[in-house]
């Protein structure tokens, strides 16, 4: 493994724009099931009942059972090794950005700056029929968060039959066909639009580095360094290996 460290390194150190695309497998190591996995979200909930946009405006407290276990979990996470190696990485001037399938915050909150985020951010609520937002955090004591309106409130994530944000999508299209280097970090990028960027990045002349904890379909397709492992573990190796070279 310390070979392959080494060698993703070097392609950072060596690239003028270094992108990241992480998923749900990042997070894990915070306490955040994926919700695909046996205990995710969705072996409780059927995402076709509970996750669509249209199911939140014919019953939004209905709905409201299901995002208030998931605001709980994501409410007592914090970020991992990964998420802060991820911010210091950044600091250091190598991670220029990070795309993000999440919506839990941990990149913000390990002190990365530049994050662009496919699927929104359970950070803040808003009224789908004024307009009206608020922080996630001064809802708390609410079961069934409502607006001054009296309408019930939505928070900021990306639901099923939603888009994602049109500056989001341009954005990370626009960089990947930029950049020299990504990191796929805990995903393995079969979710579109998301599965577009290592294609993109890597049509353009990027090097793909891929950290997860088993092979995906990426890893003989696209992937110059495949560095199987836990990303709380692999990342700070990688931070520590890029600080000896520098």
């Amino acid at each position: 493994m310390d070979r392959l460290i080494n060698q993703a390194a070097e392609i950072i150190l060596d690239s003028g724009l270094t992108l990241a695309l992480t998923g749900a497998g990042i997070s894990v190591e915070s306490g955040i099931p994926d919700f695909r996995s046996a205990d995710g979200l969705w072996s409780r909930f059927d995402p076709a009942e509970y996750a669509t946009i249209t199911a939140f405006r014919k019953d939004p407290e209905k709905v409201w059972r299901m995002l208030r276990e998931m605001e709980q979990v994501v409410s007592k996470a914090r970020p991992n090794k990964a998420h802060k190696g991820m911010g210091e990485l950044e600091k250091m001037g190598v991670l220029h950005f990070i795309i993000t399938q999440n919506v839990d915050n941990l990149h913000q909150a390990g002190g990365a700056k530049n994050v662009i985020e496919y699927h929104g951010n359970f950070s803040t609520l808003s009224c789908l029929w004024c307009g009206k937002s608020y922080l996630t955090e001064d809802k708390k004591g609410e079961y069934v968060p409502k607006c001054e309106c009296g309408r019930i409130l939505k928070p900021d994530v990306i639901f099923f039959g939603e888009a994602i944000p049109e500056d989001a999508l341009e954005r990370s299209f626009e960089l990947a066909a930029s950049a020299q280097a990504l990191m796929v970090v805990g995903t393995s990028a079969v979710v579109s639009p998301a599965n577009a960027i290592p294609s993109i990045a890597k049509q353009n002349g990027a090097r793909i580095i891929e950290i997860n904890k088993e092979a995906t379909r990426l890893t003989d397709t696209v992937t110059d360094v495949f560095i199987q492992g836990m990303a709380g573990e692999v990342i700070p190796a990688l931070v520590e290996a890029i600080k000896t070279k520098v």
